[in-house]
């Protein structure tokens, strides 16, 4: 027993010995553990950390990409609207170019019909005016022809020349145009079976539309006629009426033999007009002779006075008006028909030139696609090359590298 209690006390000892060290050792571990799980702790913070900051960074890169690719969408845009407005600018200026003629065209037809139409409000006022005035300038005619007549006394050539200045005035006071609607004094050669080859010369031919011609002449005699008025009695101006009667008699048959309606290389009438420049000296004829008009047409003669060849002219000068307006209005209708042929090509050019600016757009965005858009741009496989090692001394716009690294997929998917 005794021996026994100091091995109970070495048991003891040995067990509490153990107990110590065992729990030493737990102590131990525990704050082992401890520092483990706040070591762990701290790594667990800086990876968080870490993750959204990285995070961020994605979020940032993500942002400035679709910042970047919506800018070069802006800026491809601006190049596309920029380039078509360039192609409407010069569609319209090529349109321009094109319906400036015609539009000059239009404006030249507009001012043509504008002056006619004015042209003829002023020749139907100027007829008005002159048909007021014919009785008076009929009657001042006559009275300086009774005086120049009185004057002349039997001088064949004078009284020509006087005949064919009350002629020539006539003339101006109709509207027509020497040169253009009559012509004086002009010579023609004609053969003549008796009288072999001939020199003639009307006083007068006025010209009509279609080529067609009137001659006119102012020859007669005033001799008998002067005489009469001059006379002292009856029977003295009997005789001298009856000599104006035969004069005139002669001279329609002198010029009935000229036939100036056959004269080569003119269209003329059937008929001649006789000139009588003194118009009492014409109603006296047919008072003492009122056949002589039908006689005188039956030799192709028509007897004309000042008043009856002013209104005669003035016809002639109208049927012209209406042939200028004539040949106006057929000028016009063709212009107009060319005008509108040139307008329906202008439509087609402007249709083919829609197509063509329609092709050059899908050509463009063709050129675009290839370069920028798409896995496998060339934009994208050239900067690789650059990124790879390839020396360069330039870059490509940032803009243009966002939209095409936007379509390529990953480095790191290619090398998978």
């Amino acid at each position: 027993m005794t021996e026994l209690v100091p091995l109970w006390y070495a048991l003891t000892a040995g067990g509490i010995g153990l107990f110590g060290g065992v729990l030493l050792s737990l102590l131990w571990s525990s704050r082992r553990a401890a520092a483990y799980r706040e070591h762990i702790v701290h790594l667990q913070t800086r990876l968080d950390e870490e993750q959204r900051q990285t995070l961020e960074k994605i979020q940032l890169l993500q942002q400035s990409r679709e910042e970047l690719r919506q800018q070069f969408k802006l800026l491809a845009n601006d190049v596309l609207d920029d380039k078509s407005r360039r192609l409407a600018e010069a569609s319209r200026q090529s349109l321009g170019e094109i319906l400036r003629p015609l539009q000059e065209k239009i404006s030249g037809f507009e001012k043509r019909v504008e002056e006619t139409y004015n042209r003829e409000a002023r020749e139907r006022f100027a007829l008005e005016k002159e048909i007021r005035q014919l009785q008076q300038l009929n009657t001042r005619i006559s009275d300086d022809a009774v005086n120049l007549t009185k004057a002349l006394r039997g001088e064949n050539k004078t009284q020509g020349a006087w005949g064919e200045y009350i002629l020539s005035s006539i003339l101006q006071a109709s509207g027509l145009t020497e040169g253009r609607e009559y012509q004086v004094q002009q010579s023609f050669r004609q053969t003549d079976v008796d009288a072999g080859r001939q020199r003639s010369q009307p006083d007068v031919i006025v010209q009509l539309p279609d080529n067609r011609q009137i001659v006119i002449d102012a020859k007669v005699s005033l001799t008998a006629y002067e005489r009469y008025c001059s006379a002292d009695d009856d029977a003295e101006r009997n005789s001298a009426l009856k000599l104006h009667v035969q004069s005139l008699r002669n001279h329609i048959r002198q010029l009935s033999d000229k036939r100036y309606q056959d004269l080569p290389g003119i269209q003329s009438l059937d008929f001649v007009l006789l000139f009588m420049p003194i118009e009492p000296a014409f109603s006296a004829a047919l008072q003492q002779e009122p056949e002589i008009f039908n006689q005188a047409f039956e030799r192709n003669i028509v007897l004309v006075s000042p008043s009856t060849l002013l209104a005669t002219l003035r016809t002639i000068h109208n049927i012209w008006r209406y042939e200028y307006q004539s040949r106006n209005a057929q000028e016009i209708a063709r212009q107009a028909g060319a005008l509108y042929d040139k307008f329906v090509g202008l439509l087609s050019d402007l249709d083919d030139l829609g197509r063509k600016l329609e092709a050059g757009q899908k050509s463009y965005e063709s050129v675009v696609g290839k370069l920028q858009t798409g896995k496998g741009n060339l934009i994208g496989r050239v900067e690789r090359l650059k990124t790879l090692g390839a020396r360069a001394s330039k870059q490509i716009d940032a803009e243009r590298l966002a939209e095409a690294d936007e379509q390529l997929p990953a480095l790191d998917d290619d090398e998978n």
